[in-house]
């Protein structure tokens, strides 16, 4: 039988399932997740170029992420947008290699926030959603983008 899983009131918590066992993430740890994350991205030099350059509203942006990620871990359904519809906005400046340096930040930031499993649960979502993004943006069968081979 699984532990007692505890929240603040009115706080959302999920019990989360992967190969290394379960773990429990709630929407304060998600929300910090995602302002160290975005901190280290800012610095960095090949991501904080372009994401500097994109966003001019930072504590908007941080916001409306950390409901994306409330949204995609919790399912509270806090954030209405269209992640892909953002990114082809940028796609004259988002390159394929960019995706692998953000899952990199964001594993070594996931460690660091979370315990194993919740770090193990919220990695495994990016990927999978990194791998969606990309496929959106870059593949082509006329030739023009990632081929199909």
């Amino acid at each position: 039988m699984a532990g007692l899983l505890l929240a603040k009131p009115n706080e959302s918590i999920v019990s989360l399932t992967s190969e290394s066992g379960s773990a429990s993430v709630t929407d304060d740890q998600l929300s910090h997740l995602v302002h160290r994350f975005y901190a280290k991205v800012r610095q960095d030099e090949v991501l904080g170029p372009v994401f500097n350059a994109a966003i001019h509203d930072w504590d908007g942006h941080l916001e409306k992420l950390s409901a994306f990620w409330s949204s995609v871990m919790l399912t509270s359904g806090r954030y209405k947008g269209n992640p892909m519809a953002v990114h082809l906005k940028h796609g004259d400046t988002i390159r394929p290699p960019m995706f692998e340096r953000w899952l990199q930040l964001w594993r070594e930031t996931a460690e660091e926030t979370l315990d194993k499993n919740g770090a193990a649960g919220v990695v495994a979502k990016a990927e999978r959603i990194a791998e969606s993004l990309q496929l959106g943006m870059f593949f082509r069968l006329d030739g023009r983008g990632v081929s199909a081979a």
